[in-house]
């Protein structure tokens, strides 16, 4: 803040210790948003080459998602930041609830890309599903945001940790139980194949039930989290009322932004773009290397996807895992831990190119756990701990640029990369693996700051 603002803030009073039961409520809805991203990341790539698409052109279904995160985040953050509306809930979960309702729809429509008639490959049903792609991932988005808001709302310093490791833990254990709803409702009995260009049931009922849970986790919070009221904020922040209703330009306050947004930005420009081609080529990878297929409409390649909904969970079993290491790491081993993640993780994705033994991928998703736990750990971590309480929502959404643009950097590059590296599913993840390298290396330049 300027020093007339500064002179007009209300005495800060500090935000209060929370009790662990509060910032879990805070937190609780984040299982059912990651479902939906997890199975939207982790079948969309199987959904449209099953109903007819190009692999060459898969990088095109792959922009929507983050091209709508990169619009809509900082839109729900700066209209959340001057919003209070104490009957739909206050200021951030009025927009968790309209982006859970949406989500639902779209979520029963998604997998159903290829059941209403318009053949396989059409032009119309990859439309529909790139559509309903593009939808998913706007509500989704708009359903996360409110949850990293609200630590930076409510959350002291002392106890932001302890609530981005639980937001890490229920996000991975949503995306344990998304990844692993096909593997087993086909155990179960639900077909896992069908006719060509339409989605298996395995795949249709994981949505469903999908839905089902993202609705009653985000209720939870919905009725269970208490917002602090725009004057108790202020005093607890130490601004005035008025300092989140006011300004908020988005290109005034990137340019007053703290060094470390723009360091940890760099980091995470090559993790993503390592990650999008990890969503984008998996299950075709997979079953190239260990079914022998790339007949999307195989058996084969069907247990290729079912397998790799089975390494996303293992990922996401190692990333719990290793977040309870990363939080053990005192602050000044943050970017050791960060930099060595990030270098298991490149491992890991080199490995892939490898393999051609389905467990033995095991310990390849393994280490890309490992570097998926420290994204989820360091970098809101470090920004928010920079920031004051001005502006948070619109400084937040405005962060998640560096979650989208690399991979829209990604899908637009695959159009020439993917045909460079010979047309095969499994050479994109040596270019991944350096990429990640890369990230590793990059930590260096991170300085951590405490204060905006």
């Amino acid at each position: 803040m300027d020093e007339q603002s500064s002179a007009a803030a209300t005495k800060k009073s500090g935000l209060p210790k929370l009790p662990a039961s509060t910032i879990w409520m805070i937190n609780f809805g984040f299982l059912g948003v990651q479902i939906a991203f997890t199975l939207q990341s982790s079948q969309m790539s199987r959904i449209f080459q099953t109903i007819g698409a190009d692999p060459n052109k898969l990088g095109w279904f792959f922009i929507l998602p983050p091209l709508a995160g990169l619009i809509v985040q900082p839109i729900i953050g700066y209209y959340s930041d001057r919003t209070w509306a104490p009957k739909l809930g206050g200021r951030r979960l009025p927009y968790l609830a309209l982006g859970t309702l949406i989500a639902i729809i779209v979520m029963c429509l998604l997998p159903n890309s290829g059941s209403f008639g318009f053949g396989y490959a059409s032009v119309t049903a990859l439309v529909f599903g790139a559509v309903t792609v593009a939808l998913l991932d706007v509500s989704s988005n708009i359903a996360m945001q409110p949850f990293k808001m609200m630590v930076g709302d409510m959350v002291n310093d002392d106890q932001k940790s302890y609530a981005y490791g639980i937001q890490s833990f229920l996000s991975n254990g949503g995306a344990v139980i998304a990844a692993i709803f096909p593997f087993i409702f086909t155990a179960f009995g639900v077909a896992n194949t069908a006719e060509k260009g339409v989605v298996p049931q395995s795949v249709v009922i994981s949505f469903y039930v999908g839905a089902a849970i993202l609705l009653l986790t985000s209720l939870l919070t919905i009725f269970k989290v208490h917002e602090y009221d725009p004057k108790t904020y202020a005093k607890y922040h130490g601004i005035t009322e008025e300092a989140n209703t006011t300004g908020g330009n988005w290109w005034s306050l990137l340019k007053k932004a703290p060094k470390v947004f723009w360091t940890v930005t760099l980091v995470q420009f090559f993790c993503w773009i390592a990650f999008q081609y990890l969503w984008t080529y998996s299950a075709g990878a997979i079953a190239n290397n260990v079914w022998n297929t790339t007949n999307a409409t195989s058996a084969g390649y069907q247990a290729a996807g079912n397998w790799y909904g089975v390494l996303a969970a293992v990922q996401s079993i190692a990333a719990v895992i290793w977040s309870y290491v990363l939080a053990k790491l005192p602050n000044n081993h943050h970017k050791l831990g960060y930099s060595l993640s990030l270098a298991l993780g490149a491992i890991g994705f080199l490995s892939v190119f490898f393999i051609h033994t389905q467990y033995i991928l095991i310990i390849s998703y393994t280490l890309v756990g490992i570097a998926w736990a420290s994204m989820n750990t360091y970098p809101l971590t470090m920004v928010t701990n920079a920031l004051s309480g001005e502006h948070m929502g619109t400084y937040l959404g405005l962060f998640n640029g560096s979650i989208c643009l690399p991979q829209i950097v990604a899908s637009l590059a695959s159009f020439g990369l993917f045909p460079l590296l010979g047309n095969a599913q499994p050479n994109m993840f040596v270019l991944a693996g350096i990429i990640m390298a890369l990230g590793a290396v990059s930590v260096g330049f991170i300085k951590e700051t405490y204060k905006a």
